[in-house]
């Protein structure tokens, strides 16, 4: 098999002006660097006084190259574009004193490398929605004045959810720039944390809190009649759809059925079913389950599904070469691979 293109739609970075500020904080959400026993450094992320990730300093360090070392193992892995968002935990769990500042800086400081590396890297803006105007104006600057290609925002924001209108000034601005946002998972808000915290984060993190948090997301903005508002957004979803291509069908229970009196019922004016179908891309990260891949396949289709890896935290190589061996046709795995994003991110250029 001739070897595709290919281009990795989730790949984190962070910036050392971004580590040193979270280093600095004294309420949460804030980060420390401790030893194992056998000397080994990893950075603690706490969410909460009970509740951290950790992170090896190898991890950082990847996440912290934005250079010859990241472009080495991009090219080992056959990955010749990546698209790069800030590492959670973004701006959107930081106050609102400090939120919008650090994120401009940390997407002036990304532009730079973009600028440097313009057909390896693909800019997806931070932002903080906590000022929703703010971040739509910045999410503009992002597009027209640094040349990036979408925004990234990491599902809950202190809490709440961007289907509150209070929020909408920003994919009103998405949908009018023609760009998507990627709705990252996060730490579950408050509200929901309390069940999961009792195994930490190997519960509440990516093994199932952060699917969750995000799937429960998506569902509240489809039922808020946002996509009908903005028909023309689009919105992107990692680890193939967090789920939700297996629940396609009975996520349409609530809507088809006549509502109990007094029984709240989505606002929404088609099926939930038929926005993802219409408005939302899934990525392979972090997702190289081939039963899992085949039911995102079989409910969504090859053109609404685009590759990634959830760079440094899966193997970029072996990311590629499971989806070498997918029992698709060659066509549409080229459409996985990078047609699909070159489409999405109008790119100009192949490698």
């Amino acid at each position: 098999m001739i070897p595709m293109k290919k281009i990795d739609v989730e790949a984190h970075f962070l910036t050392e002006e971004y580590v040193n500020h979270l280093m600095a904080r004294n309420t949460f959400p804030k980060l420390d660097t401790v030893e194992d026993e056998n000397g080994g450094k990893f950075q603690r992320i706490w969410y909460g006084p009970d509740l951290c990730q950790s992170r090896t300093d190898s991890v950082t360090n990847r996440l912290l190259d934005l250079g010859e070392g990241r472009l080495k193992e991009m090219d080992a892995a056959g990955i010749d574009m990546q698209a790069l968002s800030l590492c959670s935990p973004g701006c959107e769990i930081l106050n609102i004193a400090e939120s919008a500042v650090v994120a401009r800086k940390t997407n002036d400081a990304f532009y730079q490398v973009t600028k440097k590396y313009p057909d390896r890297f693909i800019g997806l803006a931070t932002l903080a929605p906590q000022e929703p105007k703010r971040a739509a104006d910045e999410l503009e600057r992002a597009v027209k004045e640094l040349g990036f290609k979408g925004a990234n925002i990491n599902s809950n924001i202190r809490g709440a959810y961007l289907d509150d209108q209070k929020y909408w000034p920003i994919f009103e601005k998405a949908e009018k720039l023609d760009v998507p946002i990627y709705l990252h998972p996060t730490m579950l808000s408050s509200s929901t944390l309390k069940p999961y915290t009792s195994y930490g984060a190997i519960l509440a993190g990516p093994s199932l809190g952060f699917a969750a948090e995000t799937a429960l997301h998506v569902m509240r903005l489809i039922c808020s009649g946002i996509f009908d508002k903005y028909p023309g957004l689009n919105i992107i979803l990692g680890h193939l759809g967090e789920g939700l291509p297996f629940w396609l069908n009975r996520i349409d229970l609530g809507w088809l059925k006549p509502p109990s009196p007094g029984e709240a019922k989505p606002i929404c004016v088609r099926k939930p079913s038929d926005y993802i179908k219409s408005n939302f891309f899934v990525t392979t990260s972090g997702m190289f389950f081939e039963p899992a891949f085949l039911c995102a396949y079989l409910a969504l289709g090859a053109d609404r599904i685009m590759f990634a890896v959830d760079y440094p935290f899966e193997d970029s190589r072996l990311s590629g070469q499971l989806m070498d061996r997918m029992p698709i046709c060659d066509k549409d795995k080229e459409k996985i691979s990078h047609l699909n994003a070159d489409t999405l991110f109008k790119l100009p250029f192949s490698r």
